[in-house]
């Protein structure tokens, strides 16, 4: 399913300012937050959304590539959520801070027995960068991709928890549970109040008191997970896909880190890229300049056939339009150029010269009076070597 315009979700325009932005992403994330609607699905899924908007369009560089490419310059582009991968966690952990305590005590409170209000540390799986490989014709039509990677997942037997049969573990007696630790110190200004992570969980709240034997009180395994990745049209040699939630797991829980996937593209034997325009070089014999011929080339899908005309000079462009690539934000396609080179040969026959000796009186093989002046030449040679 397609995803809805960013600008739509929240309702505001493109001109809208941060403030409005952030004004517009907190009545949406009150309307659907989970605690007012309670096992709603349709909720939950528009909390999502709407975070995910939020995410790229209160981002300078994000909201400038979602302007410039459309969700295929974020979702998997450029950074940012991408759909479905986003969860909770995500949420609660990077914009719970803008709603204070309108849910009491946190953003979070009251959601599947959230603990965010008090602190405790979440952690993130490291990113996983892997390089794609793609034909013309990939690029060109976009394509679905299946690629196997070795990752950090969690661990089956303790469900990522560390701990033996996954509740062997207790609450942490130092910080009671909270993650955190508050000092008070007497100084020059007075009674200074000072808050850090607990040194004894490291901000997890509990204590592991029989470690998981398969991961090592880890939470995390190393396997091999097949990954699918949807391409979309029109992308280029080094833009980076973001694929959300699918790189390595976190240790003891918390959220997966992202799939980054750098695009490599294959050179084509034949048709030379430039951004969405595809180039070609047609080379044709002399006497296929002077009588015209019809010539097969290759596009991107299969051969087709142009007709030259009778004669076509060297260097003429033919343009097929919109035979180029797809935009990648899907607005236009380029176009297709074919540059026609006309070959002399160099060594020709007897019999080959004696046609070409009883030609060269002819007024139509007499080429015209170079008329060109001193200032046009040189403006044409520096343009050609600047080029």
């Amino acid at each position: 399913m397609s995803k809805r315009d960013y600008y739509e979700v929240l309702g505001v325009d493109k001109n809208a300012s941060l403030d409005e932005i952030k004004k517009a992403y907190r009545k949406k994330a009150i309307q659907y937050h989970p605690d007012r609607n309670p096992n709603n699905k349709e909720a939950e899924e528009k909390f999502k959304e709407a975070a995910e908007a939020y995410s790229v369009l209160s981002d300078p560089q994000k909201k400038s590539r979602y302007d410039q490419f459309g969700h295929a310059g974020v979702n998997g582009g450029a950074g940012g959520f991408s759909g479905g991968g986003m969860n909770m966690d995500d949420i609660f952990s990077n914009f719970g801070d803008i709603f204070g305590d309108f849910f009491g005590g946190g953003f979070g409170s009251g959601f599947g027995g959230s603990s965010r209000n008090h602190g405790r540390r979440v952690s993130k799986g490291t990113n996983i960068r892997v390089a794609m490989k793609l034909t013309l014709k990939e690029i060109a039509h976009g394509t679905h991709k299946k690629i196997k990677i070795k990752k950090y997942v969690a661990c089956d037997h303790c469900h990522g928890t560390g701990a033996k049969d996954g509740n062997a573990y207790s609450t942490c007696s130092t910080c009671g549970g909270t993650g955190q630790v508050t000092r008070i110190q007497n100084s020059f200004f007075g009674r200074v109040q000072t808050t850090s992570v607990c040194p004894s969980c490291q901000g997890e709240g509990k204590i592991i008191t029989s470690k998981c034997p398969h991961c090592n009180g880890e939470g995390i395994v190393k396997k091999e997970e097949i990954v699918e990745i949807d391409i979309p049209a029109g992308v280029e040699d080094g833009m980076q896909l973001r694929v959300s939630g699918k790189g390595n797991a976190a240790r003891r829980g918390g959220i997966n880190g992202d799939l980054i996937v750098v695009i490599k593209e294959i050179e084509d034997k034949h048709i030379i890229r430039d951004g969405n325009n595809l180039y070609y070089e047609l080379n044709i014999s002399f006497i296929e300049a002077v009588l015209g011929a019809t010539k097969e080339i290759p596009t991107i899908d299969s051969k087709v056939k142009i007709k030259i005309d009778p004669g076509t000079q060297p260097n003429k462009v033919l343009r097929l339009r919109g035979k180029g690539l797809k935009d990648i934000n899907g607005y236009r396609k380029g176009d297709f150029f074919i540059n026609i080179n006309v070959y002399v040969p160099k060594n020709l026959s007897r019999e080959e010269k004696n046609i070409f000796e009883k030609l060269k009186g002819s007024p139509n093989f007499v080429p015209p009076k170079n008329e060109i002046n001193k200032e046009t030449f040189f403006r044409r040679m520096r343009d050609m070597f600047n080029n």
